[in-house]
């Protein structure tokens, strides 16, 4: 009888402890479970803010920059895109993009775009390319994208004209090859500013055409 008697005391013994225990982690999950909502909207207080760059830039140009991002155009389906200052200058949901050159000239001391136009390099704007490149004011930021051919029939001429705008590769832009480029009237030096795909069948992304290329940049105030 006491070793049953005993038995019986230390389960009861033993029951009391589990049920304390239970009891002692139910109140204290759910303290921290009524802790939870204040603690999410204390998170929600203190939420870091997305920030949102001018044309999408990866990072956010310094003071007294311009933002730019400069697409060409997809072979011949997909027309080029032109923002500036988180502006869309030209593209083809504003259907004022061509084929050949797209050209958009912005003032580089305020920003302001001046015009905007595209040439047909194949069926022979070579001669209103050549003006409008020669009548470009002094101190002016020069945004260009290729779309389909920018290069058959180009001449020497308009090679020169373009490489005095800063451009490397003018001298070899050729038939449907892509390029982007951002330069400014008579400067001095060769602009960072600028990317060239020569169109190659054995290494073409699109049939009879290179991948389009996109540039992205800031450009400083009054640099040029």
């Amino acid at each position: 009888m006491r070793v049953s008697g005993m038995l019986h005391l230390l389960a009861f013994i033993f029951a009391l402890v589990a049920t304390w225990i239970f009891i002692s982690s139910y109140i204290s999950f759910n303290m921290k479970t009524l802790r939870l909502p204040r603690w999410l909207a204390d998170l929600d207080s203190q939420a870091i803010p997305v920030v949102r760059t001018k044309c999408g830039l990866s990072k956010p140009c310094p003071d007294n920059f311009f933002a730019f991002k400069i697409s060409s155009g997809a072979a011949n389906i997909v027309g080029p895109t032109m923002c500036f200052e988180n502006l869309v200058i030209m593209s083809p949901v504003k259907n004022n993009v061509g084929r050949g050159l797209n050209i958009a000239l912005v003032n580089g001391t305020t920003g302001i775009v001046l015009t905007q136009k595209c040439f047909d390099m194949y069926s022979g704007d070579v001669k209103l390319l050549v003006k409008f490149l020669k009548d470009i004011p002094e101190g002016t930021l020069v945004l260009m994208a290729s779309y389909d051919d920018p290069g058959t029939k180009m001449n020497d001429e308009t090679r020169k004209l373009l490489s005095s705008l800063g451009s490397s590769y003018a001298n070899q832009l050729g038939f449907r090859d892509s390029w982007v480029f951002l330069g400014a009237k008579d400067l001095k030096d060769k602009s960072p500013f600028e990317q060239f795909l020569k169109n190659n069948p054995d290494s073409n992304k699109y049939e009879g055409w290179p991948e389009l290329l996109e540039l992205e940049g800031c450009v400083p105030q009054k640099v040029f």
